[in-house]
């Protein structure tokens, strides 16, 4: 079984508890996802964000340049399983090694500071994916929902309120450096406006179905239909918050891989299964999953089998789709 995986927050959680002091790395550990699990596992690619949450620090730039920078160093210590990579010939060279490909990806578009020349360096660095804003509204756009201080959730921007004209420029200077824009987390208003302005195929790295899941988080059929459309791609996400309705008497979310399927299902019967992918969001939730870690992906090609897919669909879900998408535009 081959995986690729557009988005995990694995490096922002073990940078979070470094910081702790904590002694977490890369290769093993008790978090959703490490490197020994991925081997085991049959992983190809995944995608890894550096993640800042403005409310929680002080200085979110450098708390950037440390995650980074820990990227940087995990790489090099772990070179016997995974390589970073920045373009599809050097995730096809690590294929053909027998490792797999890291790619980094930006989770807040305000992490430029406003600046096409930070998004010029952050490209430079190796990133090759961004969304334009978390969960709070920021010189880019507006997000899905806005989250208040204790993360509380706020008044939804959902209507209205797109991307900023700085965010527009944001996109065009995105597809001309070759960095995918990432519509996970932005606003309705704004998903039609990249769907409204892109000039080439995008990407919600970890989204689901809202006529599955009412969450302002999951993706429209509208939206659906135009990414698929565009030649995009929605990677599913794992969290249970996002694969059914929260009822009170929930101690905390469940996350069922029948669950999972059903949203693949959805996404793919009005997408077309060209658009439907993986991302997962581990180690950035908690909950009861059914797949308790990365090792646990069995789970859902059963869950898939049983929802009627065919092997070959599921090679499409679970690699295919995200090696095609990034021949593309890598």
């Amino acid at each position: 079984m081959n995986i690729a995986d557009l988005h995990c927050d694995t490096i922002s959680r073990i940078y979070q508890e470094r910081k702790a002091g904590k002694e977490t790395s890369l290769r093993s550990n008790a978090l959703h996802l490490d490197l020994e699990k991925m081997k085991s596992s049959g992983y190809l690619l995944q995608n890894f964000a550096i993640f800042v949450d403005f409310q929680e620090t002080d200085a979110p730039l450098e708390d950037c340049q440390g995650q980074i920078a820990l990227f940087q160093q995990e790489m090099e210590k772990n070179k016997d399983i995974i390589s970073p990579a920045a373009t599809y010939t050097e995730i096809i060279q690590n294929r053909q090694e027998g490792k797999i490909s890291a790619l980094m990806a930006l989770e807040e578009g305000e992490l430029c500071q406003g600046s096409l020349e930070r998004l010029k360096d952050f490209h430079a660095l190796g990133v090759r994916m961004m969304t334009f804003t978390w969960n709070y509204p920021n010189s880019l756009g507006k997000p899905a929902y806005h989250l208040g201080n204790l993360g509380s959730l706020k008044a939804c921007c959902r209507r209205g309120q797109g991307l900023t004209s700085l965010g527009v420029e944001f996109l065009r200077e995105m597809e001309r450096l070759g960095m995918i824009p990432d519509v996970s987390h932005l606003s309705d208003d704004g998903i039609q406006d990249v769907c409204s302005l892109a000039q080439k195929p995008f990407c919600a790295s970890h989204s689901n179905a809202r006529a599955l899941c009412p969450h302002p988080r999951n993706l429209s059929d509208g939206h659906i239909r135009s990414i698929g459309a565009h030649g995009g791609i929605i990677g599913i996400n794992y969290y249970g918050a996002f694969l059914a309705p929260y009822h009170s008497r929930q101690v905390q979310y469940d996350s069922q891989v029948s669950q999972i399927a059903a949203h693949i299902r959805h996404i793919s019967n009005v997408g077309g299964i060209s658009c439907i992918a993986l991302g997962s969001d581990f180690d950035g939730f908690h909950g009861n999953l059914d797949m308790q870690d990365c090792s646990g992906l069995g789970l859902l090609e059963q869950a898939l089998r049983k929802n009627g897919f065919h092997e070959s669909e599921i090679d499409m879900i679970f690699y295919q789709n995200v090696l095609g998408f990034y021949q593309e535009l890598l």
